[in-house]
């Protein structure tokens, strides 16, 4: 008899699906241990459920398919990006929760990869520079005027003494304009 994948209650039993109840039921009427009435009463299945076939199988063999290549030739997509593909560039409508389902009958979940934790050592000090335009800092800034248009400004600062070395400030700085800028604080 086949055992199907148990999932645990919060009092520590162990819960089998009905689908897997029913196959379990099959399996023991087909072996002639028991009838049919008595296979649905002791398994807890309905007997609609123990007579229901799947009509969509083979289309739901389709959709594995599909999703085994998928997956087998794109391994880091997850089931997102499988059911995009198979929505946007194939072009079937088949519903999300359906092909969920399947995704996850055939156990294609990826695994959560768990945050590398980085072992860090002790940061060392920053450098101070001893002399003068040895080395320096530069930041750009915004802020807004009163009519409404942003102004820019381009600092470069000394960071032996905090001296400003230049301060460019307009409503637009392009970048020959800062070029030219750093060639007058190296001239």
């Amino acid at each position: 008899m086949s055992q199907g994948r148990g999932y645990s209650r919060s009092d520590g039993k162990k819960v089998v699906k009905a689908s897997q109840r029913n196959l379990m039921a099959q399996e023991v009427v087909k072996s002639k241990k028991m009838s049919i009435a008595l296979a649905y009463r002791t398994f807890l299945i309905s007997e609609t459920c123990y007579r229901y076939t799947l009509k969509l199988s083979a289309e739901n063999e389709k959709i594995a398919d599909l999703l085994l290549g998928l997956t087998q030739n794109q391994r880091d997509w997850g089931f997102g990006l499988c059911f995009l593909h198979l929505r946007k560039v194939r072009v079937y409508k088949w519903n999300h929760k359906r092909v969920h389902s399947i995704y996850t009958e055939l156990s294609l979940n990826l695994r959560i990869k768990p945050n590398k934790i980085l072992n860090r050592e002790a940061p060392q000090p920053l450098a101070v520079p001893e002399n003068e335009n040895e080395c320096g800092s530069m930041n750009f800034m915004h802020d807004q005027l009163a009519d409404g248009r942003r102004c820019r400004l381009f600092n470069v600062i000394d960071d032996f003494n905090c001296e400003g070395l230049i301060i460019d400030a307009d409503i637009s700085l392009p970048a020959e304009r800062i070029i030219r800028s750093l060639e007058q604080i190296i001239e």
